[in-house]
This record gives structure tokens, sequence and C-alpha cells, in this order.
């Protein structure tokens, strides 16, 4: 995944942008930037390596270095970015979040036509971000090269561009499948990902881009230089999990959503008389927390806190690069509430179960600790397909996904025709799925929310979302 932030303003505004940014540091964990736009100096940049100190830490002192009236910045997972850029359009930084599926045909491409070349990283990788830059910078404009883009691209891409005059290009992907909206206040404008990010800095969000909308930001309007396309099809899971409690998309806010979620999840519980006789509903932290109060609320049954995360120290556990290393992090990270835990039945939710390596060691520890049984339920449908569209939930194989796994162990490829079964715990696969991971995990009982349900907590159209890391549909 990746963040971004940017504002076009008549006064110095990195410091803001510097917030800005920072409020996406929950969505990448590799690299981070910042790009600012002076009258006298032009373009600037800074980058640095965020995987072992946070973005505000290895930023502390680029207001020292830098200033300006625009700037962008961003938090990214995957390559080095913004790039400062020279073409024909003029100089600019370029932000992009998402993936490009055929990067490698489009770079063929792009050296056989246009006899250019790349910055090579280590084992003759470019940088995506340069590519979509290239590509961009080959048309006679760039709002003509960003609809090429558009056009070329097989996946997601987002662009926030800064010109060497301050303005900012804004470009959401061509599905809508991540957020990019933009507020207005006194002196400006700004483009992010996370509404909140804006509002805590002043702005009202004035608008959300349509899939495929362009816009161009400077500190006294905002135009329009594309309309959006008519299909939108934004990211279910940003609601699930990787989306901040206190973001909003589409109208919907995050954590509200959350709550409507776990509440489905106990009438649905209720009323096929499962797990009623329940001590405690305790939520996965973090984003696990709102699902389970949503569960408590409805069920009637205490939310309580089984466990703490001790996190002044311990880093995120997603952070490290090695799988065990996680592992370890996360679960020296648990601190128990015995008295939460000895003797009582509890109702374990987290926001998803993707690999189930964490929650086995969740579960173990659990009952190490006392517990009499430990019910578990995830907030979304079994995850069934890498995700192809941004970089969050992508795995090496599809086998990394222990649904998948276990249909493929049950039938083969065949499994892959009943995916609507599998998606059903009313169903005999969708059963064998449940039991079989429930007696592995050694779970007293396991269900995952429905699609329709979480659909009906998202609130919005099915049309309109995205759900092809559960049923693969595009």
């Amino acid at each position: 995944m990746g963040g971004f932030f940017g504002i076009t303003s008549k006064e110095e505004c990195l410091q803001d942008v510097f917030f800005g940014v920072d409020y996406h540091s929950h969505l990448g964990t590799r690299r981070a930037g910042l790009a600012v736009y002076d009258k006298e100096i032009g373009l600037q940049r800074k980058l640095h390596s965020i995987e072992n100190s946070p973005f505000r830490t290895r930023f502390e002192n680029v207001f020292d270095e830098m200033h300006g009236t625009a700037a962008v910045g961003c938090i990214s997972n995957t390559d080095p970015q913004p790039l400062l850029i020279r073409s024909k359009g003029g100089t600019f930084a370029l932000c992009t979040t998402g993936i490009v599926n055929n990067a490698a045909a489009l770079i063929d491409e792009y050296l056989e036509k246009d006899g250019g070349h790349f910055d090579s990283m280590t084992g003759g990788k470019v940088n995506t971000t340069e590519l979509l830059a290239a590509l961009i910078s080959r048309e006679n404009t760039l709002v003509q090269g960003i609809k090429a883009v558009q056009q070329a691209v097989d996946g997601t891409v987002g662009i926030v561009l800064l010109k060497d005059d301050g303005t900012i290009l804004a470009a959401r992907d061509k599905m809508g499948r991540l957020p990019m909206l933009i507020g207005k206040r006194e002196d400006g404008y700004c483009v992010t990902f996370e509404s909140f990010a804006a509002i805590k800095l002043g702005f009202e969000i004035i608008k959300e881009l349509g899939a495929g909308e362009i816009v161009e930001l400077s500190p006294a309007e905002m135009k329009i230089l594309a309309e959006p396309l008519p299909k939108k099809k934004i990211c279910a899971f940003l609601w699930s999990y990787y989306g901040y409690p206190t973001a909003t998309y589409e109208g919907v806010n995050v954590e509200a959503m959350r709550v409507r979620n776990g509440a489905l999840m106990a009438k649905s519980d209720r009323e096929n008389g499962l797990a009623q006789e329940i001590d405690y509903v305790c939520g996965i932290p973090d984003s696990g927390v709102p699902h389970a109060i949503g569960y408590a609320n409805e069920s009637g049954i205490d939310f309580a806190r089984a466990y703490i995360k001790y996190t002044p120290t311990w880093s995120r556990s997603f952070t490290p690069n090695k799988q065990t290393d996680r592992n370890r992090i996360a679960k020296m990270k648990q601190i128990p509430v015995h008295e939460f835990i000895q003797d009582k039945k509890l109702m374990l939710i987290d926001d998803s179960i993707v690999r189930g390596t964490q929650i086995r060691e969740t579960v173990e520890f659990l009952y190490e600790n006392g517990a009499k049984e430990v019910h578990m339920r995830s907030a979304c449908p079994p995850i069934l397909f890498p995700c192809k569209y941004h970089n969050f939930s992508r795995t090496a194989s599809e086998m990394d996904l222990i649904a998948r796994k276990l249909i493929a162990e049950f039938e083969g490829d065949e499994g892959m025709n009943h995916i609507d079964e599998y998606l059903d715990g009313s169903t005999e696969r969708g059963k064998r799925l449940r039991d079989t991971l429930a007696k592995r995990f050694e779970f007293a009982s396991l269900d995952y929310q429905s699609l329709e349900n979480i659909i009906k907590a998202i609130g919005l159209p099915e049309c309109e979302l995205c759900t092809y890391c559960w049923n693969g549909k595009e």
C-alpha cells in the first residue's frame, strides 16, 4: 500500500504537508519522501527509508533544509518516491500509488519504441514511478500523459504530480479502487488519501475524485481536467482492514462500518444459535476491536480486552521482511489480562484471516493463559485471491492464503469452480472449510462474515465495490 498528501498554497506549507504525510504512516513501512516547490529555488526533494524509524523522526530536520508554498509527500511500501523528473512538459515531482501488473511489458515497449533508458536497481528492476514518469513524459502534455498511463496500465495507479509552477495535478485510478480526496481552506487546496489528514489541518473536504478523474489545483482554484468515468470499483477491504478508523471513503466512515459489521455477525450467530454461551467478546487489536464492539453491543455480551499490545517499544508486527520475525514481534507484544482469560469462554474477532499464522499463535497464547474456549470470527469473507490491484494483500503464492490452500487440499483445481459455496457457511463446502480450520487452529467454533453482510455494513451498492480478493470477480 501507500499514501500521499499534498498542498498548493499562497503561504509556506511544508510543515502542514509534513503532518499530512505522517497521518498516512499506517499505509506503508518502507519508503517515504517529500518534494517542495519554492518560487526562487524551484523543486526540492528528500527521500528516506522508514523500515527502522518512522516518518516523523526521519524527516524531523527537513524544515532546516527545504521550504516552499507547494509540496507533496508519500509513504510507500514499494520503491523510493517522489521522483524529480525533467521532461519536455517541464520539471515535476511525481508520487504514485497502486500496482502495475504489466510493468515488464511497458518497459520493453518503451525501450523499443523510444530508445531511452531507465535507472536500474538491483536485479535490473525499474522503479515503477520512474516508468510511469517516462510514459507521462512521452505525450505532448502532462495531462495527456496521465490519461495515456491510465489506459496503458493493467492494475491500479493513482497519481499526484507537483509541477514547477507550484500547481498540483491529481488523478484517481481509472477504476477508483483507491481513494483520492480534495480539501480547501483559505490559503489553498490539498489532495489526500485519508480524509482526516486534511480535516486535522483545517481543510474542508469538498470533493472525492471519481474513477479516472483528473484535477489541477492551484492556491486560487480547482480545475477539472478530465471528468470521472462511469464505472467505479473501490476496494471493500479499505473498510475491513487497512483504512484508518477516522477515515471516510465515499461518505462511509471506517469505524462506523466496522461496528455495524460486528453487529451483523452477532445477529447471524444469534439467528443460527451459534456460540451463545460466551463470557467476553474480544477484538484482535487494532482493527478487530471495533468489529468486536459491534458484536458485543448487538449480542449483549460484555466486551473485554483479554490481552493488550505493548506498543511503546515494539514496532508494528508486519514491518520485518521475514514472516518468522513478524510472528515473533507479534507474540512479544501480547500481554495477557488474566482476569478476562482464566476459565473464560471467549469470542475472538479479527478483521480477516489471511495466512493464519498469527491467529494460530494468538489462540495458543490464550489457551496457555487459561482460556476455556476460544471462538473465532473473521470480519470479512475467506480471502481466496491475492489482490492484483494494489500492494497490500499480495502474496508470493495463492497457496499462502489459508482458505485457498484448504480448498486445494479438498478437491484441487475443481474447488475454484465452487467459490460461492465456500464463501457461504451454510453449504456443505462452506461448513467443511470452517470446520477444518477450526480443528486445525483449535477454535471452539469458526465463522466468516458473509459477502452479503459486509456489503450491507459498508452501505454502498455492490457494483461500486471491488470484492476480488473474496470472490475473484473484477
